[in-house]
């Protein structure tokens, strides 16, 4: 089927996802290019006089348009954007770049011994770009996980999936139940506030993944996805609990000093990068731009 919008004349080859409001294809677009894209489609059948576009949808149309006027090449580009009124449903669609696969799909996919220090140090350091690029222009991703970090048969590593992103403004009030919950942040399981600091949480987990080759904190319910991180980054002082939290402190919650011995070869360069990214605290946890400057990325 071709498709014509205002800016973009494509050819969809083939479905590759579904979500809750739609689906995503593999798309080619028609013209000297040729280039593949990612089409994602959303059906909203509701009275638009009333409530119009989700919220989310908004945020992540406004934000990848102001992404893409810098052209970060760790940033999903946004190519065309549409939405056409079908009665009482709404027609919108999504065209972006497309990529071969997600970071899940790739490490489900590396053999043993597992990846390179090198192609760790890699998949990072273009991470770490894309999210120093994000927190510099005042946006949280908020739900940074490998399903929604992209690698291309290039290895060009590129963040999307902006649905959760917002733009952060002081002592704003966000959300509590965002990130999914293995990658979420001490902070945003205690309800308490937070800042780009969550992002950087969700990295250093990503990081432990590309060792494991699995996710480091595997919990079911938010108690204990609590518990599995005290169990490896040990149990915060009393002190450092967050004062606004409506959950309360206990020395039951694991115990008192760090288990190290899950990512046992880990050389010493790697271990800090990896301990100030799980930090308990966020004000104390590392920016992007600093663990760029970091000594594992300065070695060859």
């Amino acid at each position: 089927m071709n498709v014509c919008t205002r800016h973009l004349s494509y050819e969809l080859l083939t479905e590759v996802g579904e979500g809750s409001f739609g689906k995503v294809y593999k798309a080619r677009e028609v013209g000297e290019k040729q280039r593949l894209l990612a089409v994602k489609k959303f059906h909203l059948s509701c009275d638009t006089s009333e409530t119009g576009i989700p919220p989310f949808m908004i945020r992540e149309v406004a934000l990848l348009r102001k992404m893409g006027h810098f052209n970060h090449p760790n940033i999903v580009k946004l190519l065309d954007a549409s939405v056409v009124p079908m009665g009482s449903t709404l027609d919108l669609t999504l065209v972006l770049e497309y990529i071969d696969q997600d970071l899940f799909t790739y490490l489900s996919k590396v053999p043993a011994p597992g990846l390179s220090r090198e192609c760790i140090k890699d998949v990072m350091l273009q991470l770490l770009q894309g999210l120093d690029f994000l927190h510099t222009n005042l946006v949280l991703h908020r739900d940074l996980k490998p399903d929604n970090i992209l690698i291309s048969s290039r290895g060009e590593i590129k963040i999307t999936d902006f649905g959760l992103a917002r733009m952060h403004a002081f002592n704003i009030a966000l959300t509590p139940g965002v990130v999914t919950l293995w990658y979420r942040a001490p902070e945003v399981l205690l309800n308490s506030t937070y800042m780009s600091s969550v992002d950087m949480w969700s990295a250093g987990c990503i990081f432990a993944e590309l060792f494991l080759l699995r996710p480091l904190f595997k919990g079911y319910t938010e108690v204990q996805q609590l518990q599995k991180i005290f169990e490896v980054i040990g149990l915060p002082r009393k002190e450092d609990w967050p004062q606004d939290s409506p959950i309360s402190y206990s020395e039951s919650w694991g115990p008192k000093g760090s288990c190290t011995e899950l990512l046992p070869n880990l050389d010493p360069d790697e271990k800090d990068l990896l301990s100030q990214c799980l930090l308990f605290s966020p004000s104390g946890r590392i920016s992007a731009a600093k663990a760029l400057a970091h000594p594992f990325f300065g070695k060859h």
